[in-house]
Parts: C-alpha cells; sequence; structure tokens
C-alpha cells in the first residue's frame, strides 16, 4: 500500500463507481431509460416510519419534477459519490479535497476539526475527517433536505448524519461504506457500500459538465 509522507494510506487519484445506484439504491428492474441493478443498500430494505414511506411513493410519482438533481442542484452526500461521472481526491494531512465532475462540485474535509455551532442548511454538508486505523472516516452534517439517495426517490429530512468511510482495498480500489441516520425518516440507521475504481488510462483527467434543466 503506498502511503503518504504522514504514514496515511494515500487515497490521491481519479476515482468513479461502477454500478446502478444513481437510478436506485436498492435491487431494481430494468424500465424505460433505467438499467437494471443490484442495491448497495446492507440488508436491502430502508427502515422508513410510514409517514416516510408514503413521501417515497409520492416522489416516484412526481420524480420528473421533485428529484433537485433533474433541477441540476447539487445531488447532496453520499449521492455525489455514485453519480456517473468521475472524481478526484486530493489528500493532505490537515485537508482532504475531494473534486467532482459533476457541475463543478467541490467538498472540503477538514481534518480532526469540530463542525461548526449552530445548524446548517447546506446542500452537500459540513465534512469532518479523522482517520481510524488506515480508513478514513468522514463525518457529514448540516445538510437541506431537499436532495434525495437517487431518482427513485428515496429521501431524508434535515436531520440526515452520514458518516463515510473510505478504505484501500488494494492500490487500485476503496472500499466506500456510508452509514445514514435520520431519526425523522428512518426507525434506525442503515448502511450503504460499494466499490470506488481507479481511473489508469492514460492522460485521464476530470473534464467539464454543466448541468442544464
Amino acid at each position: 500500500m503506498h502511503r503518504t509522507p504522514d504514514g496515511k494510506p494515500d487515497l490521491s487519484g481519479i476515482w468513479q463507481v461502477m454500478n446502478t445506484a444513481v437510478w436506485d439504491i436498492q435491487d431494481h428492474n430494468a424500465q424505460k431509460g433505467i438499467p437494471a441493478g443490484q442495491g448497495v443498500v446492507e440488508g436491502g430494505e430502508l427502515p422508513y416510519t410510514p409517514a416516510a414511506a408514503q413521501k417515497k411513493k409520492a416522489n416516484v410519482e412526481n420524480r420528473a419534477t421533485a428529484d433537485t438533481e433533474a433541477k441540476c442542484f447539487l445531488p447532496g452526500v453520499p449521492r455525489i459519490t455514485y453519480m456517473p461521472f468521475p472524481f478526484q481526491i486530493v489528500q493532505t494531512p490537515a485537508q482532504v479535497t475531494i473534486l467532482y465532475e459533476y457541475a463543478h462540485a467541490v467538498r472540503n474535509v477538514f481534518m480532526n476539526t469540530p463542525h461548526i455551532e449552530g445548524q446548517l442548511f447546506w446542500w452537500m454538508g459540513d465534512s469532518r475527517g479523522r482517520w481510524d486505523g488506515d480508513t478514513l472516516v468522514v463525518d457529514v452534517t448540516d445538510f437541506n433536505d431537499e436532495t434525495w439517495f437517487d431518482r427513485a426517490g428515496n429521501h431524508h429530512s434535515d436531520a440526515l448524519h452520514v458518516v463515510e468511510r473510505y478504505t484501500l482495498v488494494d492500490a487500485d480500489h476503496i472500499n466506500y461504506e456510508a452509514t445514514i441516520e435520520d431519526a425523522k425518516v428512518f426507525t434506525r440507521p442503515w448502511k450503504m457500500s460499494m466499490i470506488l475504481n481507479r481511473h489508469k488510462e492514460k492522460n485521464f483527467r476530470l473534464l467539464e459538465y454543466e448541468c442544464f434543466s
């Protein structure tokens, strides 16, 4: 495993998922314009409260206009990780920056620092990182309630709390896990996981993607 000068696993590089979670984080059949796919949710089911489950159904019926991705807003966390676009991780001891090809989005993960005091309502939340052995743990809070987890209407509230774990499996693969907590929407925490794949093509780099609604 390649390590940085401070001894941490080197996550720097350009990565991308190879799954269909952007359409639906659960198992789903093929539909017009939607490929079939295996889910990324541990256990398969999402523990919605009864009211939240009804909202999910309404979201599906109105997803062409209700999904903020269709309006070209930022997709939130963890959704931006499995958008069908590459992203680049730039790592330093004090900060990990993630540059996304999608809509020029940028996340700054400030290491070993507390969250900002008070409730904020950000599209991408407030990210704070630490190392747990060889795993980068990113604690994300202070979301708005506008984004979804996928195009299938799976949703959250402004109480969303995400804990991401980035673990190098080998030189070219990261195991990515995201634990989701939201007491307003779910009856218990739940987890999704997937593999991030390193781009190794010659001269590969992030390009521009402008979203137009």
